[in-house]
């Protein structure tokens, strides 16, 4: 039996096999370039037992959904560290976010001065509700430096609540913590039979929003058979913010302040109105601007 070579085969049906095999040859690197490597991560246990999802690590630098504490910066102004909670997600929040989205709440906003009753989907949401600011607040942007742990907000200012530059809402101060404190000096001079000290300290105690305070000095003096010790108490005073009225109230020995004239000390009470409770842009007497536009590189 005669086997048929390709000198049998008529010209036009070579042609038209040739054609068909380069067609293959061009659409099989379509396909595979779709391909993806998939390890199936059931063949590491053997009693068949459930794995750990890890579908997040398939596309590299993709971190885990978790509490995390950053440096919350809302449009170039540092708002403070925060512990927040972060979701993954297939939204841009930034090259090196790792795949993270921070879930907002009500009290997370309230602290980054969003104006919340101006959206009233956002008014309606519980507190322990995951928010989406991108989805909820129109043109504002999340840019999430995992490295850093640095989360910086853009919010157009007409969403923001009005507030002085530099403003701290009160419920987020600090009163400290308990301590004792101590600051003193010692000098003495001894020759030729005469001996000279002298002492003075500066000592207090902090409970809570409460601050005693004492100042005294002591005095030593003997030589050409004269002797004198003498202990002076300059001042002791307690002392504690009034945060609604801005103000500070003294208790004790004080001074009436040397603003305006010379400062004359007494003993009593003084309530009085203290400037570094104010932000900085309310401590000087520079002119006010209203409606100054900021003006951010896109």
């Amino acid at each position: 039996m005669k086997i048929p070579t390709t000198t049998d085969i008529p010209q036009r049906y070579t042609w038209c096999l040739a054609g068909i095999c380069y067609s293959s040859l061009a659409i099989l690197p379509s396909f595979l370039s779709y391909a993806e490597s998939y390890f199936n991560p059931a063949f590491l246990l053997e009693n068949g037992t459930s794995v750990a999802d890890l579908s997040r690590f398939e596309r590299g630098n993709h971190q885990p959904a978790r509490v995390y504490r950053v440096d919350l910066w809302r449009n170039d102004e540092f708002i403070g560290s925060q512990d927040i909670v972060f979701e993954s997600t297939t939204e841009n929040t930034g090259d090196k976010s790792g795949g993270l989205m921070p879930c907002f709440n009500q009290v997370l906003l309230e602290r980054i001065g969003l104006n919340s009753s101006a959206f009233p989907e956002l008014a309606q949401q519980q507190n322990n509700k995951c928010i989406n600011l991108l989805k909820a607040v129109p043109d504002a942007t999340i840019n999430f430096d995992f490295a850093a742990m640095r989360l910086n907000i853009t919010i157009p200012q007409i969403a923001l609540l009005s507030s002085a530059h530099g403003y701290i809402p009160p419920e987020e101060w600090d009163e400290g913590i308990p301590a004792l404190l101590l600051n003193y000096n010692f000098t003495g001079n001894r020759g030729n039979g005469n001996d000279s000290y002298f002492f003075s300290e500066f000592s207090g105690i902090n409970i809570g929003p409460w601050r005693l305070r004492n100042n005294g000095s002591w005095n030593y003096f003997r030589g050409n058979g004269y002797h004198s010790e003498q202990w002076n108490n300059i001042g002791t005073w307690v002392q504690r913010a009034i945060i609604p009225l801005k103000s500070e109230l003294v208790m004790g020995d004080g001074n009436t302040g040397s603003d305006i004239f010379d400062g004359v000390g007494f003993r009593g009470v003084r309530l009085y109105s203290s400037d570094n409770m104010y932000p900085d842009s309310q401590q000087g007497f520079a002119p006010r601007y209203v409606g100054l536009p900021v003006r951010r590189p896109s």
